[in-house]
């Protein structure tokens, strides 16, 4: 056997927490003109909660990510984030998101190369060929750099929504302090880095060449990650998206370590860090376009060698103002999202249902909700923040869901029918916009 999936497990029904039913409330006024739009996003906002979402007796919180019964650091967090502004006075959300961040806390201790873990150390494997150094708690063992960053990202965002401290206990200043040394680890990959990745599956995307180290990088500053956030592997290992979301959160561990944990020693040092990986974006991280000018590659080796791409998955190109990378304004970026959003970008496709981003990970012509999502998040204009809701809402193949990939002439035809962190990513999208009396 060699992958391994399980069929959907029925998880206990969660009670929704009275402030999401508050919200629930607030669209059927808002969104009655809307009929279908309104009964998309009664099943999208809750969905992670309704179908994903486990309560431990630990105290922690499980999330699977939709149709694996396995939680991914990087997809859990952006599940459950839209739950984040409405959690300040919500006792049952309190302890739904300050039971996850307990829970990523305790797995980033485990192992912090992994992206997904199991609910038990049952050793269970999504695949039962992979060479690297696995444990009976660890789903899946591709590092990709952008997975601890959410999983951080979380925890800043609900301290500073709810003034909440309690999950700043000793484990998580001794994370903070893993993650900071597993970062200069990375920056030197090939001398320092304990880390290989091999799969026997015939998938050339699914393993790391070069007996699983990968292939060669030049020192930047910057941190090397061995997969993407499609969980595809990096064909140059410096991923520029990730790289601006670890400088992202090095600044909000920087906060934590200042005022939560007063340890300025360790400031410093977070400060060094991010100071290294920024200067390496800014240096190796931008590529000279004969159409759009000075754009961000998606990838480089630090050797003068560019991916120029963006895809589907967050962290991507057009999400780093959304992770607070970088502002909307910035030249640079919107040279990127011009690029993003055209023909010379491979995975952008444009049909007769649809246009807008794919991924390597799916098939060529297969559109996501998600990227469609962050399009209408990152835009500055309302008239393409409502033409994106109108095309996820003409595109939901009538299944009253978001879904992964599909096709740009089709919408029946998709991948992933129960995908929840495309429901949620929807969900921050037309909340936004209702309360921005947009809809």
């Amino acid at each position: 056997m060699e992958q391994f999936r399980l069929p959907k497990i029925p998880l206990p029904e969660l009670k929704l927490p009275e402030a999401i039913q508050d919200v629930l409330q607030e669209a059927e006024q808002k969104l009655a003109h809307r009929p279908k739009l309104l009964q998309l996003f009664k099943n999208c906002f809750p969905n992670t909660l309704e179908t994903t979402t486990k309560l431990m007796d630990d105290g922690t919180t499980f999330v699977i990510t939709g149709d694996i019964p396995a939680m991914w650091l990087r997809d859990s967090v952006e599940q459950v984030i839209h739950y984040v502004p409405f959690a300040k006075d919500d006792a049952d959300l309190q302890r739904i998101i300050g039971g996850l961040i307990k829970r990523h806390i305790s797995s980033i201790q485990i192992d912090p190369y992994a992206n997904a873990f199991n609910e038990t150390d049952n050793d269970w494997h999504w695949n039962t060929t992979d060479e690297t150094d696995m444990s009976p708690w660890v789903w899946e063992r591709k590092f990709e750099l952008d997975s601890i960053c959410f999983s951080m990202r979380l925890a800043h965002e609900y301290w500073k929504e709810t003034e909440r401290t309690d999950i700043f206990d000793s484990g998580f200043k001794s994370a903070m302090r893993r993650i900071a040394e597993l970062w200069k680890t990375e920056q030197r990959h090939f001398e320092r880095s304990p880390y290989r990745f091999t799969r026997d599956n015939g998938i050339p995307t699914d393993s790391l060449r070069n007996d699983g180290l990968g292939m060669p990088v030049n020192y930047t500053g910057m941190i090397w990650s061995g997969f993407r956030p499609s969980d595809d592997a990096c064909d140059f290992h410096y991923n520029i998206p990730a790289n601006m979301f670890a400088v992202v959160t090095l600044r909000q561990m920087r906060e934590i370590a200042e005022w939560v944990f007063r340890d300025m020693a360790f400031v410093k040092e977070l400060k060094k860090l991010e100071e290294d990986v920024d200067h390496g974006i800014q240096l190796y991280g931008i590529y000279q376009h004969p159409e759009f000018g000075p754009v961000y590659a998606y990838e480089t080796d630090g050797f003068g060698n560019y991916c120029l791409m963006d895809d589907a998955g967050t962290p991507g190109l057009m999400s780093i103002t959304y992770l607070g990378y970088t502002d909307a304004d910035n030249p640079i970026y919107q040279n990127t999202r011009r690029f993003a959003l055209s023909k010379q970008n491979p995975f952008y496709y444009e049909g007769k249902a649809a246009k807008g981003i794919g991924s390597p990970h799916t098939p060529p012509d297969y559109i996501w909700h998600m990227a469609l999502s962050m399009q209408g998040l990152t835009a500055t204009d309302n008239e393409e923040k409502l033409a994106m809701i109108a095309m996820l809402e003409a595109t939901d193949a009538d299944t009253g869901y978001m879904h992964e990939g599909f096709h740009a002439d089709d919408p029946a035809v998709f991948t992933r029918k129960w995908f929840a962190w495309s429901n949620s990513l929807f969900s921050q999208l037309v909340y936004k916009a209702m309360k921005d009396g947009l809809l």
